[in-house]
């Protein structure tokens, strides 16, 4: 699904908002690697489920092509900076709801970037009959709670002792859902 590009300024920083086209590929195969190495809220650590630019192309692709997928990007200074990613499911008994998936480069946290990513995926699944947003997130990724909870995303479960993250410790991923009110 293809979305009208959107633009954004935060305490001086000018970004947009745009669905990804297949040049974006290799940009985004390396912004990934980047996001996976700055941060432990991600699954992977960097380099892990390397997606290649061939991968990031059919994966563009497809959720271009597909009504129930959304592969959205943050642009700034001329290269991207953060992206969204909601699946979906052609299957008729799951074609109501998607899986989310948010990351935004460390340099640009505090820009409202993964905010705005947010209200354009939950704009989009409104408008295109996507009832349930479904998401994951740490547990010590509290800032990352918060904002989905102010978005209305409401705790579904938690899966206890889920990641092992860098300190050997094991922490809880939190399953968070947003249902679209129906009335």
């Amino acid at each position: 699904m293809i979305i009208d590009q959107q633009s954004y300024d935060c305490r001086g920083l000018h970004y947009i908002i745009r669905s990804a086209v297949i040049a974006d590929a290799q940009a985004m195969s390396q912004l990934r690697v980047q996001i996976d190495g700055e941060t432990e809220y991600m699954d992977r650590e960097r380099g892990e489920a390397y997606l290649s630019p061939d991968d990031f192309e059919r994966v563009i692709k497809m959720d271009t092509e597909q009504s129930a997928n959304l592969f959205l990007v943050a642009e700034a200074e001329n290269k991207l900076i953060g992206y969204a990613r909601c699946e979906g499911s052609e299957l008729k008994r799951l074609a109501h709801r998607a899986e989310f998936g948010i990351g935004v480069c460390k340099p640009y946290w505090g820009f409202r970037v993964g905010t705005e990513l947010l209200r354009q995926a939950i704009a989009w699944a409104d408008a295109n009959d996507i009832l349930k947003l479904s998401l994951s997130v740490l547990e010590c990724n509290t800032k990352a709670l918060r904002l989905y909870e102010k978005h209305g995303f409401e705790i579904e479960g938690r899966l206890r002792n889920d990641k092992r993250l860098a300190d050997g410790r094991l922490y809880d991923t939190i399953v968070m859902g947003r249902l679209r009110s129906q009335t």
